[in-house]
């Protein structure tokens, strides 16, 4: 989402309730997460979520990485407003060719960056050069519906009333997402079978667990 008037139309929109449901998800499959600890955030657009799990989290400090910057520009003013400076610290970086903002980290955070990878295992290289040993892994993304008739019906419940530019991201977004499957053969490849992969929603899958 390089477009400016993409990243504004994403910002503006109210992600409230799904964005905060993977937040709170994060303690039933998580439940041991660290009270402090260094995160990256992979993909973290104009940080509406990051800004929710450093407020969920108040002893992490959160590095966010994104390609775009137009997002980026929006999510800084979001931090500011939110009073988290201190705490959030935005980066730009396109995977993979960019390099990380660091390594070591604690926690590795990812909402909504997979499916817009044209090689999924772009992510999951990301993530083992970036994660400390041990360190706990969330990442939510959209999942693909299994035909046509349910992409539809999804579009109608969930972007009836987005602008035309959030319907036709949507659509295109639910097109290219992996299925439950799919992504766990993407684990498998990459050396992180130990991380577990469920349908979180009708539109959301989630991969979790702790790195060995």
């Amino acid at each position: 989402m390089d477009a400016a008037e993409q990243a504004a139309a994403y910002a503006a929109a109210d992600f409230s309730a799904p964005h905060q449901f993977l937040v709170d998800q994060v303690h039933r499959l998580l439940p041991r997460l660290p009270v402090a600890a260094r995160v990256l955030d992979l993909g973290c657009g104009p940080a509406d979520v990051t800004v929710r799990f450093a407020r969920a989290f108040p002893g992490w400090q959160i590095d966010g990485v994104d390609g775009a910057a137009a997002m980026l520009a929006l999510g800084r003013a979001r931090v500011a407003a939110a009073g988290l400076d201190a705490r959030i610290a935005l980066h730009q970086a396109v995977l993979p060719q960019d390099p990380l903002p660091g390594a070591g980290y604690q926690v590795v955070l990812s909402n909504s960056l997979l499916h817009h990878l044209h090689e999924p295992q772009v992510l999951w290289r990301a993530l083992r050069v970036a994660a400390a040993p041990g360190a706990f892994v969330y990442v939510t993304d959209l999942r693909r519906p299994a035909d046509e008739a349910t992409l539809r019906q999804l579009l109608d419940v969930h972007g009836a009333a987005e602008p035309a530019v959030l319907r036709r991201d949507f659509e295109a977004s639910l097109r290219a997402a992996f299925t439950v499957a799919e992504v766990r053969h993407q684990l498998a490849k990459a050396g992180l079978a130990m991380l577990s992969v469920t349908a979180l929603t009708d539109r959301h899958l989630a991969v979790a667990g702790r790195l060995s």
